[in-house]
């Protein structure tokens, strides 16, 4: 057993407003703290996968503990949530413009979706200063927190530290987990020798999938390297009562005999709710009724309590923009971020279950909608396609495809009884490869040839 360090740009919880602003409080005991008034859960895949790892890893006495570092601009710089030690940096408004500026550059070049691709030669200038600041100060406080608790090894997720592991020279084993699609044609090809410069920095790297696995060996990465399928612990989704079910219908207006199509997804272009819209539009000539129920806000990135960027609601906007230009303002229901009861509520509600996503890293939502055995229908450009077999668990799709989008939906919809429940009743039996009793396991494995102090 041993002890370990991770880093994550979102941390596992976000507070409503800076009530810290005092002389250094200590830590702070969350448990003290009211849960949807003081503080809320981060919503995203990567921040709520790595509390049920930890905590699952600590119970099994894989490790002795952990702590977590994230980028949390209104919480204190320590808290104790659930027996977790949470640390947590802050930055200016003015260097966290600038490093929201180039981590937004860097992800939509990743996702090769950046039309005009920063330049390497400005790397180090301009809001990139900001950029590397924020990965020295995490790896400032990773350096000084392991002078404390001699760590065994680090944990860092995600694009926007992957400096950290040029920025931490120490001995212990480093291991990188990249979340986002990994595609070698995406990138530049003058970006090649750079990117690869900062993954060799790390004794192995994770990725989502067998297609970002075989990607990353083609790009030339050569050191140790694993796919692992993102999870989700199933006993945190509840089956909800028919009350809350009806509740929520009350909520949004959504009648017994309509035909409900959720998507769960932050509001991000990448997120391709525009194409369930058009989609949707399609669909009413069979189906009138037809009830789209977009659930999701913006990410940490653009929250105030976050990064502040605008895009979220830049996005929404143009949603309703188009919902308005097709006249289904009827038809298209903006729920916002939803807590658990009411996402599980939605869940159960819903007929069937759409992720339209133009790039996506994996999806775990789609295992979410697996646990209420609903039939989904899922963009090729995401990870989880990996797991749908056409037909059986699933159906994928173009997302450029809308006519084929709106077919594959109309096709579920003419057949509830029979296609649409083998599909949910199949998903039903996918779903444990990305449950977290499967994902800890071979997280352990992975670990376990790194981390010296773990028995």
């Amino acid at each position: 057993m041993g002890t370990i360090c991770v880093a994550s740009q979102t941390p596992l919880i976000q507070f409503a407003k800076n009530q810290f602003e005092m002389p250094d409080p200590g830590t702070v005991d969350v448990s003290k703290l009211v849960e949807g008034v003081d503080y809320k859960l981060s919503p995203g895949g990567v921040s709520r996968m790595l509390y049920p790892l930890l905590t699952h890893m600590k119970q099994s006495g894989f490790i002795d503990g952990s702590s977590w570092i994230s980028l949390n601009p209104l919480a204190p710089s320590r808290a104790l949530f659930k027996g977790m030690n949470l640390n947590h940096v802050a930055l200016s408004p003015e260097i966290l413009k600038g490093y929201g500026l180039i981590k937004e550059d860097l992800w939509y070049l990743f996702h090769g979706l950046q039309k005009n691709r920063p330049s390497l030669c400005g790397f180090w200038q301009d809001e990139y200063i900001d950029f590397t600041f924020m990965n020295r100060r995490f790896s400032e406080l990773a350096y000084t927190l392991h002078r404390q608790e001699n760590f065994d090894g680090f944990y860092i997720h995600d694009f926007q530290l992957l400096p950290m592991g040029s920025m931490l020279n120490i001995p212990e084993p480093k291991i990188f987990r990249w979340h986002i699609p990994f595609g070698r044609m995406d990138l530049p090809t003058s970006w090649h020798r750079f990117l690869l410069h900062y993954l060799e920095k790390y004794d192995a790297v994770v990725v989502s999938s067998r297609r970002y696995m075989e990607e990353l060996r083609n790009f030339g990465y050569e050191g140790p390297a694993y796919h692992l399928y993102p999870y989700i612990d199933p006993s945190n989704y509840s089956h909800p009562t028919s009350e809350e079910v009806q509740a929520l219908r009350s909520r949004f207006d959504i009648e017994e005999d309509d035909k409900v199509i959720l998507t769960v997804a932050r509001m991000d272009p990448l997120k391709a709710q525009d194409r369930a819209i058009l989609a949707v539009k399609r669909v009413l000539k069979e189906f009138p009724k037809t009830k789209l129920l977009l659930v999701g806000n913006g990410s940490f990135s653009s929250s105030k309590g976050g990064i502040g960027l605008s895009k979220a609601d830049a996005w929404r906007q143009r949603l309703k923009d188009c919902a308005d230009r097709l006249h289904l303002a009827d038809n298209v229901i903006f729920a916002g971020y939803m807590g658990e009861k009411d996402l599980c509520a939605a869940y159960a509600l819903s007929d069937l279950f759409v992720l339209p996503s133009v790039r996506e890293g994996f999806g775990l939502v789609v295992v979410e909608a697996w646990l209420y055995k609903k039939p989904v229908i899922v963009s090729t450009s995401a990870g989880i396609a990996d797991l749908i077999k056409n037909g059986e668990n699933g159906l994928t799709f173009d997302p450029d495809d809308i006519e084929g989008f709106a077919s594959k939906i109309t096709e579920v919809l003419r057949n509830r009884n029979d296609f649409a429940e083998l599909l949910g009743k199949n998903g039903f039996k996918t779903a444990p490869l990305c449950h977290i009793d499967a994902g800890v396991k071979k997280e352990a494995e992975i670990l376990s040839n790194y981390l010296g102090g773990a028995d």
